[in-house]
């Protein structure tokens, strides 16, 4: 009887031992999740996500443990936005963070309640998504990419690379508002500076060829508008713009690193380590209609020399001691 006993207060025991890891991890589960929707691929938004991951930490959010994160990334496709958005609304996340107006403006319409944030936007006020920047109203709050005069930067830093830079192109995606936007902007700068420019809105990958075609002998530099689409195809535009001896500007240095001239961006690392501070507060309670949309701080100018040398262009030594970057 005392054996008996015993063995049935040992099997208790075993019993009570496996359900110690079981509870365990159900305690280790994180309480909190966050959707991030990619504008882009994984591997090419990595060091924005690596800058946001590190402030999440230092925040005290660690991946697996305080938080968990569901990743989707649309691979520049604008169409993909929406179903993903839809996913994450359906998985119940606490936050979506993601970037890019057209993306952005997905999420907002999958959710009227998760709240967004956006580590980078073009024109929200203008786009529709917040109603203005101290007081963003309902669900999105974040980081604009305007700056004051961030165009016209851009001109002057192409004129000191291009001698007697007279006549420009520039194109931007059709399918993107802000891009279009930007778009406007310069030729309002180049106006300013005495410049020609001649403006070209690409719908799809068909156009770029027929666009370059005529480009060569019709401008000295082309100004590419960022936004996703021209992103996933910057390879593409870098290829067609050397073949036509064009010097290039962007506004992110992902561009440059794939053969593009230059680029004078505002560092989009730091837009997604600031944008980790707003999911740290939304987590935490606050609600994104009290959180003012913020903008830029830091800029960078990243300049490829090689594409220089292909082009036969000298850089300025000047401007190569204000480079943040120099690509050899």
């Amino acid at each position: 009887m005392i054996a008996a006993m015993k063995r049935r207060e040992f099997i208790t025991l075993l019993g009570g031992a496996a359900a110690w890891p079981v509870a365990a991890r159900a305690q280790q589960q994180p309480a909190k999740t966050i959707g991030l929707l990619g504008a882009v691929s994984a591997s090419q938004q990595s060091p924005w996500t690596d800058a946001f991951l590190q402030r999440l930490r230092e925040l005290g959010w660690i991946e697996g443990r305080t938080v968990s994160i569901a990743y989707r990334w649309t691979e520049g496709s604008n169409e993909r936005a929406a179903e993903l958005a839809a996913e994450l609304v359906r998985l119940k996340v606490d936050v979506i963070i993601t970037s890019g107006t057209q993306i952005i403006l997905a999420a907002k319409q999958a959710t009227a309640t998760v709240p967004i944030v956006f580590a980078t936007a073009g024109d929200p006020v203008g786009s529709g998504l917040v109603a203005s920047l101290p007081r963003p109203g309902a669900n999105v709050t974040g980081l604009s990419l305007q700056s004051p005069d961030l165009s016209g930067k851009r001109l002057e830093l192409l004129r000191e690379v291009v001698p007697g830079l007279q006549r420009l192109a520039g194109i931007a995606s059709l399918g993107s508002p802000a891009a279009i936007l930007e778009l406007g902007e310069v030729q309002v700068a180049a106006k300013a500076l005495g410049l020609d420019i001649e403006t070209f809105k690409i719908r799809g990958t068909e156009d770029f060829a027929s666009v370059f075609a005529g480009l060569k002998s019709r401008a000295q530099a082309l100004y590419v508008a960022t936004d996703p689409f021209m992103a996933s195809n910057r390879v593409r535009i870098n290829t067609l713009a050397l073949n036509a001896r064009l010097p290039t500007m962007h506004g992110n240095r992902d561009y440059v690193e794939v053969g593009g001239l230059m680029s004078y961006a505002t560092s989009f690392p730091d837009l997604w380590r600031r944008a980790a501070d707003y999911v740290d507060k939304i987590l935490r309670g606050a609600k994104p209609a009290d959180l003012p949309v913020e903008q830029p701080t830091k800029f960078d100018l990243t300049i490829n020399l090689v594409t220089a040398q292909a082009l036969g262009l000298t850089i300025p030594p000047m401007l190569l001691a204000r480079a943040d970057e120099v690509i050899e």
